[in-house]
C-alpha cells in the first residue's frame, strides 16, 4: 500500500536529516611548538608551567555540540521535493498545500540538541501533518447509529452512492457481512434499477453472505424500492437496511435528481460515499459532487490493497470534511477493515 508515496516520503525524511546534521567544524591545524635552543644546564631546577589549553580546541568541542538550526530557505528546499512528490502521488492541490504549510512551521527555526535524532525530527513533522488532514471534527461510529434506531424500535438506513464500476455492490455485501459478524440483521435493497444486471449481481452477493434482498422489476422507481425495504425491515424486525442505488457519474443531473428523491423517501442515517482509491483525484472530486447534492456522512474506499500513490485516502477527508469509514483491502468478502488514521500512517512510515 502506498508504496510510491512512502519512497518520496523517505526521500524527504532524508533531506530533512541532512540539513538538522551537526555541522562538522574544520579542523585546526595542528599546533607547531617553536624550536628551542640547546639550554646550558641550568644552575638552580625551575618549573615548568603547565601548558593552557588552546582556546580553538575549546571552540571545536563547542561546534561539535550545536545542531544546525533549519533556516527559511533550507526548510523551502525541503518543502518543494515534498510537494512534487504529494501531487505526483494524485493528492489534491489544497491538501498539499496544507500539509506543506504544517511542515513548514514544524521546521522552520527548529534547532536539535545533543541526543536528538534528525529523522525522529523528520518522521515526526511529517506524521502529524498527515494525521491531521485525515482526523475530522465529524466523527461516525456505525454500531453505534444501528444501536440507537434500534432502541428506537427502528432499522438504521444506510443509502450507498457512488458511480459505476467501482465496487459500491460489492462494498454492501462486504459490510453485510460485518454486520452479521457483529450481532445485526441487515437487509438489501436493490434500488439499483437503472443498470442492467445490477439486481441480478446484488442477488447473488447477498446469497452468498446469507441476507435478503428487496427487489422490483428493472426500470422501476428506485425511491419506492428503498421504501419497501424500510418497510420490509420495520415488519420483521430487522436491524439495518442496506440501499444499493444505481452508479452514477457526477454530471448526470438527471440521475442526480433521482439520488435526491431516494434520500428524500428514505430518510437515511447515514449517506456513504464508495470510491475506487486507484482513481485518485477523481474519486474525491466524486465524493465532492455527491456531498454537495446530497450530503454524505462518510467514505468508504476500495481497493486501497492495489494504491501505491494514496492520493484518495489522503484527500477526500480534508475535501470533504467527512470521514473515511472502511476500506477495502482485497476481494473477497472478509476483506473491508475499519478505518484508523494508523493504517495510512504506518503503510507511510513503517519499516
Amino acid at each position: 500500500m502506498f508504496e510510491k508515496l512512502k519512497k518520496k516520503l523517505k526521500r524527504v525524511v532524508e533531506r530533512i536529516s541532512q540539513k538538522a546534521a551537526p555541522e562538522e567544524p574544520p579542523e585546526a591545524p595542528p599546533e607547531v611548538l617553536p624550536e628551542i635552543p640547546p639550554e646550558v644546564p641550568p644552575k638552580t631546577p625551575s618549573k615548568v608551567p603547565p601548558p593552557k589549553k588552546p582556546r580553538k580546541a575549546l571552540k571545536r568541542i563547542v561546534k561539535r555540540i550545536i545542531r544546525r538550526e533549519l533556516s527559511p530557505t533550507d526548510v523551502e528546499d525541503i518543502v518543494w521535493e515534498l510537494q512534487v512528490g504529494l501531487l505526483e502521488s494524485d493528492v489534491a492541490v489544497p491538501v498539499a498545500d496544507h500539509i506543506i504549510e504544517r511542515v513548514k512551521a514544524g521546521l522552520t527555526g527548529r534547532k536539535l540538541g545533543l541526543r536528538e535524532d534528525p529523522k525522529k525530527l523528520a518522521d515526526e513533522v511529517l506524521r502529524q501533518a498527515i494525521q491531521e488532514i485525515l482526523t475530522t471534527e465529524q466523527k461516525v461510529d456505525l454500531l453505534k447509529v444501528i444501536e440507537a434506531k434500534r432502541a428506537e424500535g427502528e432499522p438504521a438506513v444506510i443509502v450507498f452512492v457512488g458511480i459505476n464500476g467501482h465496487g459500491k455492490t460489492t462494498t454492501i455485501a462486504k459490510l453485510a457481512r460485518y454486520l452479521i459478524g457483529h450481532g445485526y440483521k441487515p437487509v438489501l435493497a436493490a434500488a439499483d434499477t437503472f443498470r442492467a444486471a445490477g439486481i441480478e449481481q446484488l442477488e447473488i452477493h447477498a446469497k452468498r453472505v446469507g441476507v435478503g434482498v428487496i427487489k422490483q422489476r428493472r426500470g422501476a422507481d428506485a425511491a419506492a424500492v428503498a421504501y419497501d425495504a424500510i418497510a420490509h425491515a420495520k415488519a420483521r424486525g430487522l436491524d439495518v437496511v442496506l440501499v444499493d442505488t444505481a452508479g452514477r457519474m457526477q454530471t448526470d443531473l438527471n440521475l442526480m435528481d433521482e439520488m435526491r428523491k431516494i434520500i428524500r423517501v428514505a430518510k437515511p442515517d447515514l449517506t456513504i460515499f464508495v470510491g475506487d482509491a486507484l482513481t485518485g483525484n477523481d474519486a474525491v472530486e466524486q465524493a465532492r459532487t455527491f456531498d454537495q447534492v446530497v450530503g454524505i456522512n462518510g467514505s468508504i474506499l476500495c481497493k486501497m490493497d492495489a494504491d501505491s500513490r494514496g492520493g484518495a485516502a489522503l484527500s477526500i477527508t480534508q475535501v470533504t470534511g467527512q470521514p473515511i469509514l472502511f476500506l477495502g483491502t482485497g476481494q473477497d468478502y472478509k476483506d473491508l477493515v475499519e478505518f484508523k488514521p494508523e493504517i495510512i500512517l504506518n503503510a507511510l512510515f513503517g519499516d
